[in-house]
C-alpha cells in the first residue's frame, strides 16, 4: 500500500512543488547536503512547516525507486489538511457539544489509522496533530481507517499547545488521558464542549501540555499490564463521550 502514495523527488521538483501550495506530509532527507539549492529548499521547509526526517541513502533510494533524487524525496498528502481557525469556528456555529480529538505525536501509522476510524464513528468533529512528531498521513494510515481519514477534518499546527490555547479561547474544556491521574473518566462531564488529548505510545502527553488542560483522566485497568494500545484507549474515551451524550 505504501508504494501507491505519491511522492517526488529531486530537489528543484521539491521546491517547485511547495511553492506550487503542494500539501506535502513529509519529506525525507539526506544528511550533510550542501549547496544553495538546498538551502533554498530548507528556508521553505522552515517557512511552511514541513515535517522532516533525514535518513540513510538506501531509504532514499527506496522512496525513489534508484531515482536521481539527490537526497530529496517528497510524499504528498492524499488529503487536504483543515484550518483550525476555519473549523473551530464552523463546528461552533452548527453545533452547541463540539468533540476535537487532540494526538500528542502518535508516531504509528496503524494506531494513527485506527484512531481515525474510531473518531469518524464516534462523531469526532475534528483531529489535530502536529508538523513534526506525529505520523503521517499516509497510504496505510489510509488503508487502517477505513477511508475516514477523508471524512474527519484534520488540522495540524505548530505544537499541540497552540490548539489548546485556541480552545480555551472558545470555551472547549480539556481532557487530558494520562494515568498520571486517580480520577477516572467516567466522573467527568463529557456532556460540555470537549477536547480530548491522547499521548504518544511510549511517552504519554507531554508534561508541559498536563499543566494546561482542565481534567486529567483514566481508565481503569484491572490486569497485570499497566497501559492499553493508544488507539484502543482513544476508543474506550470516546465512546464514554457517546455514551453520555445518548442519555
Amino acid at each position: 500500500m505504501e508504494n501507491n502514495i505519491s511522492k517526488i523527488f529531486g530537489i528543484r521538483a521539491v521546491i517547485e512543488a511547495i511553492q506550487s501550495k503542494k500539501t506535502i506530509s513529509k519529506i525525507f532527507l539526506q544528511k550533510n547536503l550542501n549547496s544553495s539549492l538546498f538551502s533554498e529548499l530548507n528556508s521553505l521547509i522552515k517557512q511552511y512547516h514541513i515535517a522532516t526526517s533525514y535518513v540513510p541513502i538506501e531509504k532514499l533510494n527506496r522512496l525513489s525507486k534508484n531515482g536521481n533524487h539527490q537526497g530529496v524525496v517528497a510524499q504528498i498528502s492524499p488529503i487536504k489538511f483543515a484550518e483550525l481557525d476555519d473549523l473551530i469556528s464552523n463546528v461552533l456555529e452548527n453545533t452547541t457539544t463540539p468533540l476535537f480529538l487532540l494526538l500528542d505525536k502518535i508516531s504509528d501509522v496503524r494506531n494513527f489509522g485506527a484512531i481515525i476510524r474510531t473518531a469518524e464513528c464516534t462523531g469526532v468533529h475534528g483531529i489535530i496533530i502536529q508538523n513534526q512528531g506525529n505520523a503521517p498521513v499516509s497510504a496505510d494510515t489510509i488503508k487502517t481507517s477505513a477511508g475516514a481519514a477523508f471524512k474527519v477534518p484534520i488540522c495540524k499546527v505548530d505544537h499541540i499547545k497552540d490548539a489548546i490555547f485556541q480552545f480555551q479561547a472558545a470555551e472547549i474544556q480539556l481532557v487530558a488521558a494520562t494515568e498520571k491521574t486517580n480520577d477516572l473518566i467516567y466522573n467527568v462531564d463529557l456532556t460540555k464542549p470537549t477536547a480530548i488529548i491522547m499521548g504518544a505510545e511510549d511517552k504519554g502527553i507531554s508534561p508541559s501540555i498536563l499543566k494546561l488542560v482542565d481534567y486529567k483522566a483514566k481508565l481503569p485497568l484491572l490486569g497485570e499490564i499497566e497501559s492499553l494500545n493508544v488507539s484502543v484507549a482513544c476508543g474506550a474515551f470516546l465512546y464514554e463521550v457517546v455514551r453520555q451524550r445518548l442519555q
